[in-house]
């Protein structure tokens, strides 16, 4: 298992260099004079520390338990920032030159046979280091991978005693619990959104990515409240131009999430769903892309939740339309284009319904909202205008008459001429309400948007029964 995360130092202070720090000569003596670490622990260290890579390696393959336990000895009893920095870069250094060493933090060794160190909380407790963001970060990387390479994760109850949720007790559980309380911590923390660069955020999102790859852990993230700490983050990776593995990390963990039906209920009243529309609409990096789309078809497939009508409200339909436009060299992306295209098709004909058209022109106020433009909106409904005397279109034209809002003006000439198109005796019932002297009217307001929709509506109001069969297609 590779841990990409370990690689990336962006977050480390400018002054703290990877190579100052390792080159720094720790008095381990002291520390075992003061008996912080035991004489077979300082052998080891001492026979270890500033040897050359190809020595440590035989080393570790010797005896690497032991190795660990005692440098994870070291930061349970020595407090000081330069030893416990000096350490936690030796143990990173050790996993990127072979990520499955990761393994030797679960072994145990004969070195520590009453009193092994536990990985788990000794890296839990680096993490309060409040004025050590270094060592935080550090921490933070080691305890992902200590618990993504535990030997025992959650299994299937046919292997266990059966939990609610369908698996057996983990005993990292509390752990992680514990974990990801301080991970959605930090993506709450106002100073930390502040941060220029986001060190704190970028490392939180890079660890809950790895760590959501299990079912199990998404749970406890949901229970945490960390949906309700993703939006802010989406939110301001998708505004900076410099955010865009950010952006995908924060993706990646949205569309993790979409696995697990109880996430995905919540995410549309905590406004991911919109979010997720915007970064479709915006993003460059076609990564960033396909993982939002890739959310946004997960979410599309719980059809009892009603999303497909959010999405449509947020534009997504004209951001298929202009991406399915695009040249993409995976062919899983057209094929969730493809997928997410119908769906939208169905979800428009939720959202769309008359009863919502009605109540909005009752409520004297028009928005360009996906119904106005839609064809087969008014292809479908037309025909329910003519209820109770047509009484929603003598609504519209009194609208269209007294209405001051530039916009609502708009839509109702654009929605007039929709009409006039798609019912067979549109013009004539329109000039009989006296339709054509209100629309004319506004061919000189002074909003420019107001005079073009009054333009196309005067001229199919012109037009012959003919070129209106031809408008509607």
């Amino acid at each position: 298992m590779a841990y990409s995360y370990l690689n990336d130092d962006s977050s480390a202070d400018t002054t703290q260099t990877w190579n100052e720090i390792l080159a720094r000569d720790i008095p381990w003596e002291t520390y075992a004079t003061a008996r912080l670490i035991t004489e077979k622990d300082l052998s080891l260290i001492r026979r270890y520390d500033k040897r050359s890579a190809e020595l440590k390696a035989s080393m570790l393959d010797e005896s690497g338990p032991a190795y660990v336990e005692a440098f994870m000895t070291v930061l349970k009893n020595v407090t000081k920032p330069e030893t416990v920095q000096y350490v936690l870069a030796l143990l990173i250094q050790m996993l990127q030159e072979n990520p499955t060493r990761a393994r030797l933090f679960h072994q145990q060794s004969d070195q520590h046979l009453t009193a092994q160190p536990d990985p788990y909380t000794v890296l839990e407790r680096l993490l309060q280091r409040q004025d050590d963001w270094w060592s935080q970060d550090k921490a933070c990387k080691l305890l992902t991978i200590v618990i993504e390479s535990r030997p025992r994760k959650g299994v299937s109850v046919a292997n266990g005693a059966s939990t609610s949720d369908g698996y057996s007790s983990d005993p990292a559980e509390t752990h992680i619990s514990l974990f990801l309380d301080w991970l959605v911590n930090q993506l709450n923390s106002r100073a930390n959104l502040s941060k220029n660069p986001p060190t704190v955020i970028n490392t939180s999102i890079s660890c809950l990515a790895a760590l959501l790859k299990e079912r199990s852990t998404r749970q406890l993230f949901l229970r945490a409240g960390g949906l309700q700490a993703l939006p802010e983050v989406l939110k301001r990776a998708k505004d900076s131009p410099t955010s865009s593995q950010l952006l995908y990390e924060t993706c990646l963990c949205v569309w993790q999430m979409t696995y697990l039906r109880p996430a995905a209920e919540v995410m549309g009243s905590v406004g991911l769903v919109r979010l997720l529309v915007d970064v479709c609409r915006t993003a460059q990096k076609e990564k960033v892309f396909r993982m939002a789309l890739a959310s946004l078809r997960n979410l599309l497939g719980y059809e009892d939740l009603g999303l497909a009508s959010d999405m449509v409200e947020a534009g997504l339909n004209k951001v298929v339309i202009t991406r399915s436009l695009q040249s993409w060299g995976d062919e899983d992306v057209v094929e969730m284009l493809t997928y997410v295209d119908e769906k939208l098709k169905q979800g428009i004909l939720i959202v769309s319904n008359f009863e919502k058209y009605k109540k909005e022109v009752m409520s004297g106020q028009l928005d360009w909202s996906p119904m106005h433009t839609s064809d087969l909106f008014w292809r479908e409904n037309v025909d329910k205008f003519e209820e109770r005397d047509f009484q929603v279109l003598r609504v519209l034209l009194k609208i269209i008459e007294t209405s001051r809002d530039v916009k609502t003006l708009a839509v109702g000439c654009h929605d007039l001429g929709q009409f006039i198109v798609n019912h067979t005796q549109g013009r004539y019932i329109v000039n009989d309400l006296r339709g054509k002297e209100l629309v004319m009217r506004l061919l000189s307001h002074s909003d420019v948007e107001v005079q073009k929709q009054a333009l196309l509506c005067v001229q199919k109001l012109m037009l012959s029964k003919d070129k209106l069969d031809f408008l509607k297609g």
